[in-house]
């Protein structure tokens, strides 16, 4: 892991961020500093990453599509190969942690739990998502399907053929355009107070292919109106876990970039 977040709180001294910037050059890291909040700024503005692809496998989309779809677009690894690593374990408790910190925007499934409850807790005990040989060679569990339909039937969601017809290009901006409006409540808060830290973050802690930039520079080339209207549109559909923050709707109506200062005073909204 590149990447080494410095969090401060109000009363960290100015001296203590100096000395570890000078450590993470000596350790050959690449230092962010950023104030303190739930999950820091990487884990914050990513933790919905893996909420939709479960929000997505719960309406009919296949699990192994989303980590292929993910993979292709030029992650290091897809969203359930990555809670495999991780573990179960980690997983369901930094989920509780955003739960109760985001409650109104978090998506909450029964996917995780039922299979952490059966031993199945990711590639430390060579049974998750998917399976592993003794060489950690990955291939698909046949037995995530029944978990996957309990999880399916407790949400309550009937079949979507919408969302079960989805492109790749679309699975990707699901799963992607939470995180920008994520990061967009990073910026807002000020626990992070540049775009580009941001963007550094998510290469050097998440694994962003660097050659589109970072998470904002490549939301950027999309447009702040297009995130919003789709976000929107999902929105309307799904519910509250992809409304829009006022930071991004601010920027789609004026035009502006995510990492532009804008004149709040005078601002429309």
């Amino acid at each position: 892991m590149p990447l080494l977040e410095i969090v401060c709180t109000p009363n960290t001294s100015p001296q203590v961020v100096v000395d570890l910037l000078d450590l993470a050059k000596k350790i050959r890291k690449t230092p962010v500093v950023v104030n303190n909040c739930t999950g820091f700024a990487v884990n914050r503005m990513f933790f919905p990453y893996t909420q939709a692809a479960i929000l997505l496998v719960d309406h009919g989309v296949d699990l192994y599509r989303i980590d292929q779809a993910i993979t292709e677009f030029g992650m290091p690894m897809g969203p359930f190969r990555l809670i495999d690593l991780v573990g179960f374990g980690v997983a369901a408790a930094t989920g509780a942690q955003y739960l109760q910190s985001f409650p109104e925007r978090c998506y909450k499934s029964t996917l995780i739990p039922s299979m952490l409850q059966d031993k199945q807790t990711g590639e430390a005990s060579l049974m998750g998502f998917y399976i592993y040989d003794d060489k950690r060679q990955a291939s698909a569990n046949p037995e995530v399907a029944k978990y996957v339909e309990k999880s399916r039937r407790l949400s309550g969601f009937t079949h979507d053929s919408m969302i079960a017809g989805l492109r790749d290009e679309d699975i990707v901006e699901m799963l992607f355009f939470p995180v920008v409006n994520e990061a967009c409540r990073v910026l807002d808060e000020g626990i992070s107070v540049k775009s580009s830290d941001l963007d550094i973050a998510s290469i050097m802690g998440m694994g962003f292919p660097s050659y589109r930039g970072g998470i904002l520079i490549w939301a950027d080339t999309m447009g702040t109106n297009y995130i919003y209207s789709r976000l929107m549109t999902w929105c309307e559909l799904y519910g509250g876990f992809f409304k829009p923050c006022n930071y991004l709707a601010e920027r789609a109506i004026r035009g502006f970039s995510l990492g532009a200062q804008i004149d709040r005073a005078r601002s429309q909204l």
